[in-house]
């Protein structure tokens, strides 16, 4: 398999709901057959009904706590726009979970919940810079 990830799905419980808060964001979809496409860089996010991915998935549907062991990350190239898009997510319906403050690793994070209960850490981390394009490349770790 090559170390690539092509499209990340999320299951929601109200897709147009779902489908405006991202677009609120500045994102913009395509709605096709009841699911919501977003190209996102080098990789598209998905919006589709959590009872439909379930199935296609061959598992139960089932309730969550809000955490379904995932977080997303988005990455930014400044502190000041860590808070700039906390607030305007949480303007746009999401709980922030964990306010921007100063990380371990001398960047800075926050984290937000989106209205399915989907964790986004936004985080400005100088050792993982982007290029012009929005694309990371993770630097080398040193010996393996």
């Amino acid at each position: 398999m090559e170390q690539r990830i092509s499209l990340i799905t999320l299951g929601v419980t109200d897709l147009a709901r779902a489908r405006a808060f991202y677009e609120s964001l500045g994102w913009r979809g395509q709605e096709v057959e009841e699911t919501v496409f977003f190209q996102a860089g080098g990789l598209g996010l998905v919006l589709w009904g959590r009872d439909k991915l379930a199935a296609d998935c061959g598992v139960p549907a089932t309730p969550t706590d809000g955490f379904g062991g995932i977080a997303l990350a988005h990455n930014v190239r400044s502190p000041a726009e860590v808070d700039a898009l906390l607030t305007a997510a949480h303007q746009a319906g999401a709980t922030v979970t964990r306010p921007a403050a100063s990380t371990s690793y001398g960047g800075y994070a926050g984290v937000f919940l989106d209205p399915d209960g989907h964790a986004w850490e936004i985080a400005h981390n100088p050792g993982f810079p982007l290029a012009d394009d929005g694309t990371l490349t993770l630097p080398d770790f040193g010996p393996h």
